[in-house]
């Protein structure tokens, strides 16, 4: 399943890996995940029962939506790089009293998902922090059973901003192009749609790229 993988809210610190800036869970995050997974879960094909990665997955404002969509008898994998989202993320499972939920620690490479363990992967805010893209790409492939669905949700290079640190320079700054993500994930699994204005909230720029395992 996914969140199938926020920051991989698997991440990839990097924050695979997108909340490595951040400091803690915020409301803006709740409020996002809260307007965004109902719609995740359409385009993901998910049902109750079912697994899913949020690789990335932050303080897991997007986990615990993603755990409660698919129910009891379903499972999320909770991925990221960083000490403290790992730790937040477990306090947060624990806090909402959440049975089906397993917090890995992702590495660099690697989402370090079981293989062909999920229905679906949600990689956010994550992808332009990769060092490593097509090794990842292939890592987060493997993840997925075939027909599963991989969504990237991420946001083009900002004006006047430089690369990180270890991030192939094809990025064009800090964030990664659309084109981008469709040539590189596009290699390995199949492009199903981009969808260019993913989010209404604070970060207005989100594109969502679609993608399905054959």
């Amino acid at each position: 399943m996914i969140r199938v993988l926020a920051s991989l809210s698997l991440v990839l610190c990097l924050s695979v890996l997108g909340a490595a800036q951040q400091t803690g869970l915020t409301d803006d995050m709740i409020r996002s995940a809260e307007r965004e997974v109902p719609q995740l879960v359409d385009l993901l094909e998910l049902k109750p029962g079912m697994t899913v990665a949020d690789v990335g997955a932050g303080f897991g404002a997007w986990t615990v939506r993603f755990a409660r969509a698919v129910g009891p008898t379903g499972r999320v994998y909770a991925t990221d790089l960083g000490a403290p989202q790992l730790a937040a993320l477990r306090q947060y499972v624990e806090k909402e009293k959440l049975t089906n939920v397993i917090v890995l620690e992702g590495a660099e490479t690697s989402t370090n998902l079981p293989f062909t363990c999920c229905d679906a992967v949600l990689l956010r805010d994550a992808f332009h922090h990769l060092t490593r893209p097509e090794d990842m790409i292939l890592s987060l492939a493997a993840a997925l059973k075939p027909g599963g669905r991989l969504a990237v949700v991420d946001f083009p290079p900002r004006p006047n901003t430089e690369v990180p640190a270890g991030v192939p320079a094809n990025r064009g700054g800090h964030g990664v192009p659309q084109a981008v993500v469709e040539r590189e994930v596009g290699a390995v699994l199949t492009h199903v749609r981009t969808i260019p204005m993913w989010s209404s909230g604070n970060q207005s720029d989100l594109f969502l790229t679609l993608f399905r395992k054959p």
